[in-house]
Order: C-alpha cells, then sequence, then structure tokens
C-alpha cells in the first residue's frame, strides 16, 4: 500500500487513455501497472511487480530511498535501484525502463561517467545536458528517406501535406517519460526531440530489437552535438484528430521554420 500522504498523489491517473497510439509500446505492461497503482499499490511496488523476470537490470525504490545529497543518476549506478515518486513522470520512467532496459541503462552509464569525470555541478556540461534531454523528450523514428528530410528541414508542408501519405509506411515510438506525461493532457504545442538515427527498418515493432539498436548507437561524442530535431507530436497523422483540419498545420507557433529558435535543451528539468 502506499506509504506516502494523499497530497503527494498525482491526481491525473484516471486521465490516462491507453488506446492513444504513442502509449502502444507500452501496452504490455503499462494498464496492468497502472491497475495495481489503482488499487493501492505504491508506484515502485507495482513496477517491481511487472519487472520480475524481463531482466529490467533494476529495482524500483521509495524516493526516500535516495540518500539527501546524493545524485539521482549516481544512486541508480551504484545500487541498481530507481528512487521513485507516487506521480506520473516517474511512472512512465518505470514503464521506459521496463521497455527499453538496455538504453536506459546505457543512458545511466554514460551520466555516472559525466558525474566521475566532472563531477554534479549546478549547470550541467553538454554531454549531460543532451543525456538528460534524451531521457525526458527523445522520440525514435522509423520512416523512407522523404519523411526524414522534410523532418530535418523542418518544411511541415512537405512532411505533412504532399507526404502524408507516406506516414502509413512510419513508426514514431516516444523514448521520453517526461513527453509521455505531457501527453496525458495533450495540448498542440508538446514537442518532441527525435534522435537524428535512423531506425532500421528489418526492426518492425520489435521493441527490444529497437531497445538493442539504440543501446548500441548513443556515443557521448555524438550526444555533445545535441542530435536531435524537433517534431509537434499531434501534427502525426492519425494521432490526433484535430490535425485532419485544414488550417491545423498553419500555427507558425508551433510549426516553426528552421529559422526560428526554439525551447534550448539546458532548460530541461532535470533527469527525473
Amino acid at each position: 500500500m502506499r506509504d506516502v500522504s494523499p497530497a503527494a498523489v498525482d491526481t491525473r491517473w484516471p486521465a490516462i487513455d491507453w488506446s492513444r497510439p504513442w502509449l502502444s509500446p507500452l501496452a504490455a505492461w503499462g494498464p496492468t501497472t497502472a491497475d495495481l497503482v489503482a488499487t493501492g499499490m505504491a508506484v515502485p511496488a507495482a513496477l517491481n511487480a511487472r519487472a520480475g523476470g524481463h531482466g529490467v537490470g533494476v529495482r524500483f525504490v521509495p524516493q526516500a530511498a535516495l540518500p539527501q545529497g546524493t545524485a539521482y543518476e549516481q544512486f541508480i549506478f551504484d545500487t541498481g535501484c530507481v528512487p521513485t515518486r507516487e506521480n506520473l513522470h516517474d511512472f512512465f520512467n518505470g514503464l521506459c525502463w521496463l521497455r527499453f532496459p538496455r538504453t536506459k541503462r546505457c543512458l545511466n552509464r554514460l551520466q555516472a561517467a559525466e558525474i566521475a569525470s566532472m563531477g554534479v555541478q549546478g549547470v550541467r556540461g553538454p554531454v549531460r545536458d543532451a543525456l538528460t534531454l534524451f531521457d525526458e523528450n527523445a522520440a525514435l523514428l522509423q520512416a523512407p528517406d522523404d519523411l526524414w528530410d522534410a523532418l530535418r528541414a523542418r518544411d511541415w508542408a512537405q512532411l505533412f501535406g504532399a507526404l502524408r501519405p507516406r506516414w502509413a509506411q512510419a513508426r514514431l515510438v516516444l523514448f521520453g517519460h517526461a513527453l509521455l506525461e505531457k501527453l496525458v493532457t495533450p495540448y498542440k504545442s508538446i514537442t518532441a526531440h527525435v534522435y537524428v538515427g535512423r531506425v532500421p527498418a528489418g526492426l518492425e515493432e520489435d521493441w527490444a530489437a529497437w531497445d538493442d539498436w539504440l543501446a548500441t548507437c548513443l556515443r557521448p561524442d555524438e550526444l555533445a552535438c545535441k542530435p536531435f530535431t524537433p517534431l509537434p507530436v499531434l501534427g502525426v497523422p492519425g494521432w490526433w484528430p484535430a490535425n485532419e483540419a485544414p488550417g491545423f498545420y498553419a500555427d507558425d507557433a508551433v510549426f516553426r521554420s528552421s529559422g526560428v529558435a526554439r525551447h534550448h535543451p539546458s532548460k530541461m528539468e532535470s533527469s527525473r
């Protein structure tokens, strides 16, 4: 049962709609884990109940297990335990550990290596900054070359107009748990940072294969260069009914050209 005060418990659980396309990669564990939480089980206990036998390689523990003054990422690296709060943010973080365990362990190793090299500072270096951004807000794209070209150019008219039928041959998978949390209550401007590494076509929906591929891709030198391109995810065909309207993509505040500055990764919250 929960050992936290009612005020500390997230109230948005009923808003999760598991039929949304962006949650399909988490369908194996998400609904049943949320059901355990709904019965009164604490979030870390519910995640552990679903993690058993799946080779996740970590245990989920209450937030109180994290000693005062100890870096979150360092604690995970040292103990194999993930401090977890009673909220949707940490719930989705746990589900991402279940779905992408090799990649999450890779990100944690890289974070620990950066901490060992540079210490914990008020401002992260470029690698830790990118690792945090990846963990919180990254998406992965498997798509034909012409979609990729339009996305990298931020040619929204081409990406969502002339090339709209090509999205039937694409798969967009959300990795960042903060991104998934935001989409519990969707709004038009939610933007993912799409990792520019192109997911191989042969992986289909074998999520373990996606995890294996991604875990071998991430390198500090590449991450330091911020290998991301922005994508307002509710513009993806089939992801949001409103994007069928002719004027949906005419909103320059969301679908900006490549010459307009965007939210800087260093403004992201900590890797929780």
